[in-house]
């Protein structure tokens, strides 16, 4: 799992508990997990079609900074499903982990679904390749 943002929990993020908002952390995870798939399959004309379980395991507080990690679990025909851990950056907690999130491709002017014509195979050396151009 690569650890690939990070953000800043600030007062407009936090419920009447003074901990980071679920839901605040849910948009956070469906904009990190699209951004992770756009720059996967190399398009953005891409569709939230399903977030599986998801869990809250420790609360984030105000000041804390968050990062979220993703990795690709599965790759079909017109889909990638991906999976976001978001942790605390200083102490490594796990806040939330959301699973199967499901990103569809669809055609810009119908919205139907079209192949993307990647695998899992191509994805991981696409990803191989960026770290080592990177020196990383």
């Amino acid at each position: 799992m690569r650890f690939l943002s990070r953000r800043l929990v600030m007062p407009n993020d936090l419920n009447y508990a003074n901990s980071l908002f679920g839901g605040r952390a849910l948009e956070w995870i469906d904009e990190e997990a699209a951004i992770y798939a756009i720059c996967q399959l190399e398009t953005n004309c891409l569709v939230t079609k399903h977030i599986g379980a998801i869990s809250f395991e420790s609360p984030a507080m105000q000041g804390d900074v968050v990062e979220f990690g993703l990795a690709t679990k599965k790759v079909g025909k017109t889909s990638i499903t991906v999976t976001c851990l978001v942790r605390n950056k200083a102490t490594k907690k796990t806040i939330c982990l959301a699973d199967d999130i499901v990103f569809v491709q669809v055609d810009p002017k119908t919205r139907a679904p079209i192949p993307h014509g990647k695998n899992k195979k191509l994805l991981e050396q696409q990803t191989a390749d960026e770290m080592n151009a990177l020196n990383l």
